[in-house]
């Protein structure tokens, strides 16, 4: 497993640095801030985080090691992979996406390419206790903006499949509320409205 790499930058390709460590260049993965701050001819040390797929091997570095952290937190929230947590760290620097996370900034978060609501959604669920920052009181508030009719019998069968209150009840947004419990959690499990 690779943590670490130090070199020399030798070129910039998109979203990636090259880093030759003794002759061997790797290609690297890099928030876009700290892109800026490896220009061509720098030494460098970045800390690396594998991400090993049956059709890729990438590598994503990161100048800190917290940031790195911050990354593999992000990535262990479910729907959130490699390239999306890259996308959430290019939002602002390192304290300020804890922040937003540990506010419950579900606008920010969304700002991310490729991110929509409910995966900020769950990361502010998810990772608000985690990030170093003490969480605001109001950082879930989202998951209470449904009118509490909308919290009925329906969503509690969804939540007792595993559903978040939140994720209950966006599945039963736009389904009849006066059909049945049983056919209302169908349609909500069939992803039919």
């Amino acid at each position: 497993m690779i943590v670490r790499l130090s070199g020399n930058i030798i070129a910039h390709e998109g979203t990636t640095v090259v880093l030759d460590c003794h002759g061997v260049g790797y290609g690297v993965y890099v928030c876009s801030d700290e892109q800026s701050q490896l220009p061509a001819g720098k030494e460098a040390t970045l800390y690396i985080q594998e991400n090993i797929k049956e059709d890729a091997h990438d590598l994503f570095g990161f100048m800190t090691p917290t940031r790195r952290s911050l990354f593999v937190l992000l990535m262990s929230v479910s729907g959130v992979g490699p390239k999306a947590a890259l996308s959430i760290l290019n939002i602002g620097n390192e304290s300020q996406v804890r922040s937003a996370i540990a506010k419950g900034d579900t606008k920010m978060i969304t700002s991310a390419n490729g991110v929509g609501k409910k995966v900020a959604e769950r990361v502010v669920v998810d990772l608000k206790n985690k990030v170093g920052i003490e969480s605001s009181e109001t950082a879930v508030d989202f998951l209470y903006d449904a009118p509490l009719s909308q919290i009925d019998d329906a969503a509690s069968a969804l939540m007792e499949l595993g559903y978040s209150q939140a994720d209950a009840v966006e599945a039963l947004r736009g389904i009849d509320s006066s059909l049945s419990i049983e056919e209302r959690v169908r349609m909500a499990l069939k992803g039919k409205r």
